[in-house]
């Protein structure tokens, strides 16, 4: 799980970090009796009969009557020169404990301006010396929770960096340096730094779906209702029934939490869907 810190999961008046939350969640389920096979990935589900044919990458296929997909979102990559060169040498998607432990007593710089970006700087501001959060926009409240506005406003050590962007990224084997440019007066500047967060946004894990479930334009898959608003959907769909809720183009084939369209892109949200798919695969195969 990509979360730096958890502030407003039911449960946690402390708060957690999405690696321990994941691990919670998984020591529980394997209590309960799931079974988790890693590393591996699925790469294509096949419909044959009610089956519903997951292949794997190593080349083995398993045989399912139910899937729900629950693969998530990543972090979109920022286009600026020199980015790419220091992925994972300076520039980070996302903040690790062991990339925090390397900011001590340094500058650290953050791209973006939702609940993502504002967590990683509370948990970053325990460890930098100084954190600036660059933004596009000229104020954090039409992307940002309030309660994680509050904190911000409240850590000596957290600057907010107004209608600036990241425009190119320099070092030699490793970040060293990042030129950023103010949209407003066009002022160029060059800041030193070795580390980089970045925060621009999601896409959802879904490229490994090739056909038989309706994505939206980025990516995000439909379900339910709002199946309704593409014309090919009759004829993918092929029972007398409406789609469940949470259920894809492809009956039988659910999708839960932020790889969902529509979906609310909070941990308890995302949970409670999880949740709810099951009730509506018992419904399912009940029905076969």
């Amino acid at each position: 799980m990509i979360y730096t810190r958890i502030e407003n999961y039911l449960g946690f008046p402390s708060g957690l970090s999405g690696s321990d939350l994941s691990r919670r969640a998984i020591s529980q389920s394997i209590r309960l009796g799931a079974e988790f096979l890693s590393p591996l990935e699925v790469v294509s589900i096949k419909l044959k009969d009610n089956y519903k044919i997951v292949t794997l990458s190593e080349g083995s296929e398993i045989n399912a009557l139910c899937v729900i997909i629950a693969t998530g979102v990543d972090y979109r990559q920022l286009d600026a020169n020199g980015i790419k060169d220091f992925t994972g040498a300076g520039v980070y998607y996302g903040a690790a404990t062991t990339e925090a432990h390397a900011c001590i007593n340094k500058d650290v710089y953050i791209v973006g301006g939702g609940n993502s970006a504002g967590q990683c700087a509370m948990y970053l501001s325990k460890f930098a010396k100084s954190v600036y959060v660059l933004i596009r926009r000229d104020s954090l409240t039409s992307s940002m929770s309030h309660y994680l506005i509050e904190q911000i406003d409240k850590t000596e050590n957290i600057t907010v960096i107004y209608k600036t962007e990241v425009i190119e990224a320099k070092g030699d084997g490793r970040l060293d340096e990042i030129v950023i440019k103010n949209s407003e007066t066009n002022e160029i500047k060059n800041l030193k730094t070795q580390s980089l967060f970045i925060f621009i946004g999601t896409r959802p894990f879904t490229d490994w779906i090739k056909s038989g479930i309706i994505k939206n334009e980025k990516g995000f898959i439909e379900t339910g209702r709002d199946l309704h608003k593409y014309k090919n959907i009759s004829q993918l769909w092929k029972v007398s029934r409406e789609p469940y809720m949470l259920e894809s183009s492809t009956p039988g084939i659910f999708a839960a939490g932020d790889v969902r369209a529509g979906a609310m892109n909070r941990i308890a949200s995302a949970v409670g869907e999880g949740s709810m798919s099951i009730k509506f695969v018992h419904e399912y195969l009940s029905k076969l």
